[in-house]
């Protein structure tokens, strides 16, 4: 299967994408894999969108959909593949299209993970991350530490993204309404967005998702 996943920023979208990837044995092929992988290979691509980033600018389409097509071209997506992150304006889902076309072959859907705006603004804003190097992360409503401010794992200091305040993240928001939920209109005209309640637990929010593809 070929599938676009969407979705506002704190909908889940990394975790969705990664057990509907493993689920339906496709890769999952996410933007910032595709910048770290190139950046770090040092790829042509890789070398620009690196220009773009250390001057401070926006990386333009064409960069991102050039990594975009080199990553579906491998063997391991021959069978489908899971994009997270890719397009996320419309001159990149008309690239996709574009792509999609020159290949003979084209996508089986595009789920819309859809949870409240002010869900979005909690989850994040809520979110606080261990300063050490394991990666945790902690709520201070959904999964708080058992002392406030320490990290129960190693007892690190746990802190708050400077993005991730309320104001940054409804900014956030914004750019998204703005830039990426066009393409949803835009794939809902081809008959393959399904909307997808992203509330509840993760795997309940798997299932329905599944159940949406069979559809």
């Amino acid at each position: 299967m070929r599938i676009v996943l969407v979705g506002p920023p704190g909908a889940g979208k990394g975790t969705q994408a990664h057990l509907l990837a493993k689920t339906l044995s496709i890769p999952h092929i996410s933007t910032g894999d595709l910048f770290r992988a190139n950046i770090g290979q040092r790829t042509q691509l890789g070398l620009e969108a690196k220009s773009y980033m250390d001057a401070g600018r926006l990386v333009p389409d064409e960069v991102t959909i050039g990594m975009a097509k080199d990553r579906m071209a491998q063997p391991d997506a021959a069978n489908g593949f899971l994009l997270d992150g890719f397009p996320r304006n419309l001159a990149q889902a008309k690239a996709l299209d574009e792509i999609l076309v020159e290949w003979g072959i084209a996508l089986d859907g595009v789920l819309d993970l859809e949870v409240p705006e002010d869900e979005v603004v909690k989850r994040i804003a809520g979110r606080r991350l261990c300063r050490n190097d394991g990666g945790h992360v902690f709520h201070v409503d959904y999964n708080p530490p058992a002392n406030e401010g320490v990290c129960d794992e190693c007892g690190g200091e746990l802190y708050q993204r400077s993005d991730d305040t309320e104001d940054k993240v409804r900014t956030r928001l914004e750019v998204y309404h703005t830039e990426t939920e066009p393409i949803i209109d835009y794939y809902a005209q081809q008959g393959l967005v399904a909307t997808i309640p992203a509330l509840g637990k993760v795997d309940e929010v798997t299932q329905r998702a599944i159940e949406a593809l069979k559809k």
